[in-house]
């Protein structure tokens, strides 16, 4: 079964930096396509980046890229986000999620993806 745990979430200060890790398993983690996703109480779940299966390609939400970095590593069946210069409004619950075929369109559409993880969540402060 596919299981997807997110970790690394945690309290910070705005303008400081975070890496989330999740790790895959239950799957051949190298065929899928990966994505990280936000959520706040009470709104939708946001897409925030994306990743093709070999790394090549990434896809950023307007409102994080140049802050933020999805990577992978395959051999490691984990996924990254880097998160720089944060702030308070990036606080929310941070999910990964996968998909085995290839995004027709929007890769940060949570309808493109089948399988999530728990989430971590993130606190940013003023």
């Amino acid at each position: 079964q596919v299981q997807l745990v997110e970790s690394g979430g945690g309290s910070v200060q705005a303008g400081g930096s975070v890496r989330l890790s999740c790790v895959a398993s239950g799957l051949h983690y190298s065929d899928f396509y990966m994505g990280w996703f936000r959520q706040v109480s009470g709104k939708e779940r946001e897409g925030v980046a994306a990743i093709d299966t070999g790394g090549r390609y990434t896809y950023y939400a307007d409102s994080v890229k140049g802050r933020f970095t999805i990577s992978r590593d395959n051999a490691k069946n984990t996924l990254y986000l880097q998160m720089n210069s944060l702030k308070p409004e990036d606080t929310a619950m941070y999910y990964c999620a996968a998909v085995h075929v290839r995004w027709a369109t929007a890769p940060l559409a949570e309808y493109n993806y089948n399988y999530w993880g728990q989430g971590t969540q993130v606190t940013v402060s003023s």
